[in-house]
């Protein structure tokens, strides 16, 4: 793939199934308090009014502006005839027997897009959207089935988290971006997401409890190491061969391996921050003793890697997750070559938790 090929604007019509040229409808989940500030005193009000209105969207995640009984009426329907306080709406929730709780949210347009609570133990993750679709077409992920249609604005970013957050009745304590879209194509409304994510006025979750998993687009990855946000970093690999991962990964954004193991620097130089890869384990495709230890030796003593059986996708009935005693084989080799390796055990599969899968089944394509 050329440079100027994967410099492209992914959400230009025509590329990758076509997308809506309308900019996403915002909200006010998605503003800053800087945002919600300026916005209160350009209305006259008081400054305090919009520390209030901040609360109320954030910590206390109202739906709307109804429940907001210390705010004046007049300001709520000032501040309502700007933005909602949330533009989307619960579809469909599915819950697996292992309580993995997948949402699909119905945005303002009607196009759909989802999200997913993790429980294990303690611990509860977000795994969160940033694109309806994707542009990248991983040959084993259901999200690039249709393509990308279009970004998420930073509001329907930041709401996925306030809709787990209300199923679960609890905080997440974690949030991973590895759910549909490529996060690196919207990186605008991604940062500006993380930062009221981040911020102690808004969800206040520690950088250090958020994860953004990328393909590696390069301009995407240079916009967002520049926006300084402390977030650790996944990067998707999926083979140790480069002829290999471009078919796996069609549109994967960086030319060779060898860069992305150069972001991976990049990345530690900036944020100090170790870099985990990511690698879909595919039977009888990238599982081989080989692959296994040149993976270990690509990751050496300083990088990750989660090794993660694929999910079954009815669209590609011929990929696989190999056998268990294949999956472990080839995780001790990893191992034994130096790799620090975390096995991500299948979740969801009775609710099509993997990306994408369950937007697929309510499309034409999911046949």
């Amino acid at each position: 793939m050329s440079d100027a090929q994967d410099e492209t604007n992914p959400d230009a019509p025509g590329q990758d199934g076509g997308t809506t040229t309308t900019a996403p409808p915002p909200s006010w989940a998605g503003a800053s308090l800087v945002d919600v500030k300026h916005a209160v005193a350009e209305l006259k009000q008081p400054t305090y009014r919009a520390d209030q209105f901040y609360r109320w969207v954030h910590k206390q995640q109202a739906e709307d502006f109804d429940a907001m009984g210390n705010l004046p009426r007049a300001l709520r329907d000032q501040l309502a005839a700007q933005m909602p306080v949330r533009s989307t709406k619960i579809r469909h929730i599915h819950e697996s027997d292992d309580q993995t709780t997948k949402l699909l949210l119905e945005l303002a347009d009607g196009e759909t897009v989802e999200c997913v609570l993790i429980p294990e133990g303690e611990r509860r993750t977000a795994c969160l959207s940033t694109q309806v679709g994707c542009g990248v077409g991983c040959v084993f992920c259901a999200s690039g089935a249709d393509g990308v249609i279009r970004n998420l604005s930073a509001g329907e970013i930041v709401e996925q988290l306030f809709w787990l957050q209300k199923i679960a009745g609890d905080r997440m304590t974690h949030v991973v971006i590895m759910g549909m879209g490529e996060p690196l194509h919207n990186t605008a409304a991604l940062v500006a997401a993380l930062r009221v994510i981040q911020s102690p006025a808004g969800v206040d979750l520690s950088a250090r409890r958020i994860t953004v998993s990328t393909s590696g687009p390069r301009r995407g990855f240079d916009e967002f190491l520049q926006a300084g946000l402390q977030v650790k970093l996944a990067i998707s690999l999926h083979s140790v061969h480069e002829d290999q991962r471009k078919e796996l990964v069609p549109r994967g954004g960086s030319g060779t391996i060898e860069e992305l193991q150069g972001m991976a620097q990049r990345w530690f130089d900036a944020t100090g921050r170790d870099v985990t890869y990511e690698y879909v384990l595919l039977g009888g495709i990238n599982d081989s003793d080989g692959d296994a230890r040149l993976l270990g030796r690509i990751c050496g003593p300083h990088r990750n890697v989660n090794v993660i059986p694929m999910n079954p996708v009815p669209f590609a009935p011929d990929l696989r997750a190999p056998a268990p005693v294949r999956v472990q084989r080839f995780i001790d080799l990893v191992t034994r070559e130096g790799g620090m390796v975390h096995a991500r055990r299948q979740r969801g599969d009775d609710v099509a938790a993997a990306c994408g899968q369950l937007r697929l089944s309510r499309t034409s394509k999911g046949r």
